[in-house]
């Protein structure tokens, strides 16, 4: 079974979640402050808003290192395309579907008060009860509408 899930391996996905882990455990430690992604993206909106909401003072003090980690992210599926020549699209799903759902992710991710990483990777690490409600909704979110698409025979 692992060979129909996995059919390249496991080893990059284990070096990608030990990436992922020491970077949030790298940026807990000298901040104090749990590596979410969402959170640091709109921390960085400070720059180009004025909304209160978006100019924290929490937000304000630490965006230049926030910025940092969202540059990095971009930077670091780059490296990856250019390391293995993955570019463009990987996936048959339309644009117009790619950007309603990026919308409701981004809904979800304002509604829930954070992010897969924040919540699922810092969240249930420090057991944040909070946080493993989130992972626990957001994985029956998930399978549930998997499971409907499937149903529906909707395709890419």
């Amino acid at each position: 079974m692992s060979l129909e899930l996995f059919p390249a391996g496991v080893l990059h996905y284990a070096l990608g979640g030990l990436l992922i882990g020491l970077g949030a455990a790298t940026i807990y430690l000298a901040t104090g402050i749990a590596a979410g992604a969402s959170t640091f993206l709109e921390s960085s909106l400070s720059y180009v808003s004025d909304l209160p909401r978006l100019n924290r003072a929490s937000y304000v003090a630490s965006r230049d290192w926030r910025v940092l980690f969202t540059a990095g992210i971009v930077a670091g599926a780059a490296t990856y395309a250019l390391a293995f020549g993955e570019f463009g699209w990987t996936t048959a799903v339309s644009a117009p579907r790619l950007l309603v759902g990026g919308v409701l992710v981004g809904v979800g991710t304002r509604l829930g008060k954070g992010c897969t990483s924040g919540h699922g990777v810092c969240g249930v690490g420090s057991r944040s009860p909070t946080s493993i409600a989130n992972v626990a909704t957001f994985l029956a979110v998930a399978v549930g509408t998997a499971q409907l698409v499937l149903a529906l025979g909707v395709s890419p």
